[in-house]
């Protein structure tokens, strides 16, 4: 797709890496609606000058939710949407209320499951359409400490290959986008802490917005972000139990800075 003639919702645009998305996106040449929680952090975007975008608050896990942004992207004539809204879920599962579980699997999973379903119409209606899906590498390569998110990242990249492929005979492409751990100030203390002691490399979110950026205009349709990430990922589809044992001896750590997160140390 040239951006130049893209129309982009943008969902989790008030966050890390979907400031940094909407901000090279505009710059590319499309125009941008911008949807977020927070009403106040959208309008602090830095967007470049001359560029045309709009911001909606609205809560995705919510049915009036959706159809705000639903009639919003009407509106707009959208002809893309990038589901970039998540939440992260740091914690072991026999540890945390039902009340969170249910909340990553709802942001992570069922919002853009359900954002998709209720724009696919104007989409289709489009003469090129894109939907984009910004997974994560914890969906290919599920990890402790990280049960309900690993679940909802990927079932959404499970989500992704099926639309592309129930989609093939449209003119809606589908991309999915697995991203290694990005440095942003949405990430918890315990995670950051978690990170740094075992060697997890993180990414900036404007590099991983570059990246994405091209892929949109190179017609990609399913990328991993990051090595070694990308091999072990890989490795998991083939050999799983080669990834328990190399992971089993990291459960100490991931269960200390697990419960240092319960306890707000």
């Amino acid at each position: 797709m040239r951006l130049t003639d893209a129309r982009i919702v943008l969902t989790g645009a008030s966050g890390g890496l979907g400031a940094a998305l909407a901000s090279q996106l505009a710059r590319a040449g499309a125009a941008v609606l911008l949807s977020g929680r927070d009403g106040g952090r959208l309008a602090r975007i830095a967007m470049p000058a001359g560029c045309e975008y709009h911001t909606l608050a609205t809560e995705l896990t919510t049915e009036e939710g959706v159809a705000r942004l639903t009639a919003a992207a009407r509106e707009f004539r959208a002809n893309a949407l990038i589901n970039n809204a998540g939440v992260g879920g740091f914690g072991l599962l026999e540890e945390q209320d039902w009340g969170t579980v249910e909340h990553v699997i709802a942001t992570n999973l069922s919002a853009p499951v359900r954002l998709t379903q209720a724009l696919l119409p104007l989409l289709r209606a489009q003469r090129s359409a894109l939907v984009v899906n910004i997974g994560s590498a914890f969906g290919s390569l599920p990890f402790a400490g990280f049960a309900a998110y690993s679940a909802a990242k990927g079932g959404l990249h499970a989500f992704s290959q099926a639309l592309r492929r129930e989609l093939a005979d449209s003119s809606v492409r589908v991309l999915h986008v697995s991203p290694r751990a990005i440095d942003t100030p949405l990430n918890s203390p315990a995670v950051r802490a978690l990170n740094h002691a075992l060697g997890n490399a993180s990414d900036r979110p404007e590099a991983v917005a570059r990246r994405i950026v091209r892929m949109i205009e190179r017609g990609a349709v399913e990328r991993h972000i990051g090595f070694p990430e990308r091999l072990f990922a890989w490795l998991n589809g083939v050999a799983p139990g080669l990834i328990d044992q190399g992971l089993r001896g990291k459960l100490p750590t991931i269960k200390q800075h697990a419960r240092s997160r319960r306890d707000g140390l």
